[in-house]
């Protein structure tokens, strides 16, 4: 059986809920990837490789059958430093690197342990992770750059606000009020579109719309021809440096697999409960494998690093996946897009790609985690991760 190809579905009516959860979490993939491409400053057919690897590799191999993996804001900062120290193409090696070392940490089944993390650490990194990527991609939507530093970009931020580009600025505003509008969509046809359209898709479709018919002037999705793709080298650098950097997308990358799977099995769980179909509970050491292998594939063809992503499974679960051929799928639907909607992809500015990233980085802080620290009085805990991470770095504010 091929990669592409679903193990064969139990009946009709599995099937045909694999293949209609598939698509919906493909339609979510596509421009997050993209975005996430964008944040971190690779190639953004790199997220698109990612994606299509998180699907059909890690989807296949690991052990949480409804978790759908790619590419993932909760790594965009780890990435984005790495690029800007060692370039791509030994950013990829070092994706490689870490996938192995998740592969030998599957082996030792210590997938278990990592989860004994205090969640305050765990909830104030990725708030601060969050934070940082919504102030770089604000400089996008204002029509600048980034700098490559939290505190560099606010240095810059006064100066970019004071004279904004106003296409970007209109392009931005319109993919952020979609994001958080269309969720709120009353009535049951306001459910009805909000079930066929997700909300990201809906964001950048409108976006791209409202760009073209207005005729704005704006950078714009690029996607080089795949004879140009570029592909890992031999690290190059400091070996302390990348083996840090390795390490940091290790334990990033498996920590928030790791919490992901479990979160999906709570849902998956939740929703038999109410009528719907068993699935088996993850076996976290196959999944810490599956994604040691997904990230292993995914660096040596030339894709950012991935790992298990709440959005897109918990889309996979309200969906109504039953198995992993719905991820699998999915994978094969992003897999087939690189190939034939490329002219589309090329038309979304990407001021929408930064809107869209910068509104996911604000939802990665959470109000229900701030108040679940208080209770447990971990606020000190959760706010000194967030300043470390936002001020050094991933790692060091984990450390």
């Amino acid at each position: 059986m091929s990669a592409c190809a679903p193990a064969p579905p139990q009946g009709l009516a599995r099937h045909r809920a694999d293949f209609s959860a598939s698509i919906s979490v493909f339609l979510v993939a596509l421009p997050l990837s993209l975005g996430i491409a964008l944040a971190t400053g690779a190639p953004l057919q790199a997220g698109l490789v990612a994606a299509a690897v998180g699907g059909i590799v890690a989807g296949r191999l690991g052990g949480a059958p409804l978790q759908v993996s790619g590419p993932a804001a909760g790594l965009t900062v780890v990435t984005a430093d790495l690029i800007q120290a060692y370039g791509w193409r030994t950013t990829c090696a070092i994706t490689v690197l870490a996938g192995l070392a998740q592969l030998a940490l599957s082996a030792l089944r210590v997938a278990r342990t990592a989860l004994v993390v205090s969640p305050a650490i765990v909830h104030g990194m990725l708030a601060g992770i969050g934070v940082t990527i919504a102030i770089a991609q604000l400089h996008i939507v204002l029509g600048g750059s980034p700098e490559s530093s939290v505190l560099s970009n606010l240095a810059e931020l006064p100066s970019q606000l004071a004279n904004p580009h106003p296409a970007a600025l209109v392009i931005g505003g319109v993919t952020i009020a979609v994001m958080l509008l269309w969720p709120r969509l009353p009535g049951r046809y306001g459910a009805l579109v909000r079930k066929a359209v997700p909300t990201a898709l809906a964001a950048v479709t409108l976006a791209t719309v409202v760009a073209l018919a207005a005729g704005f002037r704006l950078d714009r999705v690029d996607l080089p021809s795949w004879s140009s793709h570029a592909l890992p080298q031999l690290p190059e650098g400091p070996a302390l440096g990348i083996l840090a950097g390795v390490l940091t997308v290790t334990l990033v990358a498996s920590v928030e697999s790791l919490l992901s799977a479990v979160a999906v099995d709570k849902l998956a769980t939740a929703r038999q409960r109410g009528g719907g179909p068993r699935v088996p509970k993850a076996d976290l050491d196959r999944e810490l494998r599956g994604q040691g292998a997904g990230n292993v594939i995914s660096g040596a063809l030339g894709g950012l690093p991935i790992t298990g992503v709440a959005v897109r499974s918990s889309a996979n679960v309200a969906a109504g996946a039953v198995s992993r051929n719905s991820t699998i799928l999915h994978g094969c639907w992003v897999l087939l897009a690189t190939g034939l909607l490329v002219g589309l992809l090329e038309l979304i500015p990407l001021a929408a790609l930064a809107a869209l990233v910068m509104v996911v980085g604000i939802q990665m802080v959470k109000i229900t985690h701030i108040r679940s620290v208080t209770q447990h009085r971990e606020v000190a805990v959760y706010g000194v991760t967030v300043l470390g991470v936002v001020v050094f770095g991933v790692l060091e504010g984990v450390g």
